[in-house]
């Protein structure tokens, strides 16, 4: 009777110990329910991001590396769990948009949209897939969100508007004997579209009269340049794709006759442009992928706030302005970021 009793109590203790293993067993399975199970559990998912950007020059492609730098930062590597399909329209608005419809086709789950006919193009495609954009001046005018605060749509990312006013005060203060200042730019793109209307706004409060040189395409660049030569003290560059992809044309007109360059971002500086108050691309890509991260995690693109730079720097160019005969004044100096000799 004892060892019947005992060999009861042994199957009731055996029989509790493989439920409580199958129980072990289920709890594991519950945590990877996303799709990740036992080793996969905390780790980061597997991720098909596209790249959309409208052309290749030192300003987007720095975003982009910047955005990519973020995304490792957070867990995500491509090669590991991030499958990068980076496409570049070489310029071309027709190629944009097969980019943008081949993302929809092969459903990424993330897309990078850089600069704004990038966003346009993407955002005319869809309305579901999470769009990150940047190097975008004005998201509203562009109607891709309803506001800055509040995007409303599945856009949502980084504006890389420039400060005009202190980007023209920097050329006083270089050039203080400027009067007529021209203007080159693509007049089909929005973004230039704003900064320009932003630069005659501004202009005749710094006493600058300003000319206008519009292009349709890159081609059109250097004469555009050589349209103003004799007309005006200095040039001011916007962030434009077109003109910032063609600097070398504009640089090699305004340095035979002489005619200082100011721009709206920092990488043109490098080439031979004298100088800008202006964005770091790659640190804006990086603040674009941290949202990036936001969005993986669960965050609305709706209810993301469009984001600027927080940090603009002061950036020169010692041997162009040596060439120009113009000396950079003491305070300039120290509160420049770099100064390229």
């Amino acid at each position: 009777m004892l060892k019947k009793f005992a060999a009861g109590w042994f199957l009731v203790i055996l029989l509790t110990l493989l439920l409580s293993g199958c129980g072990s067993g289920g709890s594991k399975q519950q945590a990877g329910s996303d799709g990740a199970t036992g080793s996969q559990v905390g780790q980061a998912k597997n991720v098909k991001l596209g790249i959309i950007q409208i052309v290749e020059h030192p300003a987007l492609d720095a975003a982009r590396k910047g955005f990519l730098a973020a995304l490792k930062s957070g867990g995500y590597e491509e090669g590991k769990n991030l499958q990068v399909d980076f496409q570049n329209a070489q310029g071309d608005q027709s190629t944009l948009q097969n980019i943008a419809r081949k993302f929809v086709q092969d459903k990424k789950d993330l897309i990078l949209a850089v600069a704004t006919p990038s966003a346009m193009a993407m955002a005319n495609e869809t309305q579901d897939i999470p769009i990150l954009i940047t190097a975008v001046t004005d998201p509203v005018t562009a109607k891709l969100v309803k506001s800055m605060d509040k995007p409303g749509t599945n856009v949502t990312g980084t504006t890389d508007m420039n400060p005009i006013k202190e980007q023209l005060q920097l050329l006083k203060q270089l050039v203080p004997a400027a009067k007529n200042i021209g203007v080159i730019y693509n007049s089909s793109e929005i973004n230039s579209q704003v900064q320009v209307k932003i630069v005659k706004k501004e202009a005749p409060g710094l006493g600058l009269a300003v000319v206008e040189a519009p292009v349709t395409a890159s081609s059109e660049v250097v004469q555009a340049a050589q349209s103003l030569v004799g007309r005006v003290d200095a040039i001011y560059v916007p962030t434009d794709n077109t003109i910032v992809s063609s600097i070398a044309g504009v640089l090699q007109v305004t340095e035979q006759h002489k005619i200082p360059v100011i721009a709206g971002e920092s990488g043109t500086v490098e080439a031979g442009v004298l100088g800008t108050i202006g964005i770091d691309y790659y640190k804006l890509g990086e603040q674009t992928g941290q949202m990036a991260l936001r969005v993986l995690k669960g965050e609305k693109p709706q209810d993301m706030p469009i984001e600027k730079q927080k940090d603009l720097s002061i950036v020169l160019n010692a041997k162009t302005a040596a060439a120009l005969g113009i000396n950079i004044p003491e305070d300039l100096q120290k509160k420049a970021a770099k100064i390229f000799k």
